[in-house]
């Protein structure tokens, strides 16, 4: 006995020739569509072929710029920071100038505070290549109660630390003037 689902219906098999040859007919009647779709396929993998690689470059170039600009940021801040601390250095030298006699040793001593934060000149530099001999101290009618200290950083090279911005900057001059307090003076009548 045959089993009638394992028979192939002639129908199915009409109407799938049908449809196949009625797509066939389309084909070569818009045959011209064909090539044109074609072509245009070529290009278009053509032109992706050309473009391999561009997001690459696109983010290098975008990288270099976003690492430049943050080296840049980081370089103004260390410069304000650099210059912040030579005013810093110019007022602490100052005030302890305005309390101290016009002796070599006080003036020595007052180029320490600037430099080195103590009257010593012990430790490192508070500021990167500052030196004793680029403070300058001067005396304008300095006496007791009167008069005035002025201190003075020149000369003071910034180092930029980018290896491709190896130039220097030569910063302007650093001054601070007090007027004279107590000039070093210590009454010895007090009881």
């Amino acid at each position: 006995m045959r089993l009638k689902h394992f028979q192939p219906e002639q129908g199915n098999d009409r109407r799938n020739d049908r449809r196949h040859d009625a797509r066939r007919n389309d084909l070569r009647r818009d045959g011209h569509n064909v090539a044109h779709n074609v072509a245009r396929n070529v290009a278009r993998n053509i032109v992706r072929d050309g473009e391999r690689g561009t997001a690459l470059l696109e983010f290098a170039i975008g990288a270099s710029l976003l690492c430049a600009a943050v080296f840049g940021a980081l370089e103004v801040g260390r410069l304000l920071w650099v210059h912040n601390s030579l005013v810093d250095a110019t007022r602490r030298a100052a005030r302890y100038a305005v309390n101290r006699d016009m002796g070599g040793a006080a003036q020595s001593a007052a180029r320490n505070m600037a430099v080195y934060g103590n009257a010593t000149g012990t430790g490192q530099p508070l500021v990167q290549d500052l030196t004793p001999e680029q403070v300058s101290i001067s005396y304008d009618n300095f006496k007791l109660g009167g008069g005035s200290v002025t201190v003075e950083i020149v000369g003071y090279d910034f180092n930029f630390v980018l290896p491709l911005v190896s130039q220097k900057l030569r910063l302007p001059a650093y001054k601070t003037s007090l007027t004279g307090e107590n000039a070093g003076y210590v009454p010895t009548d007090i009881p």
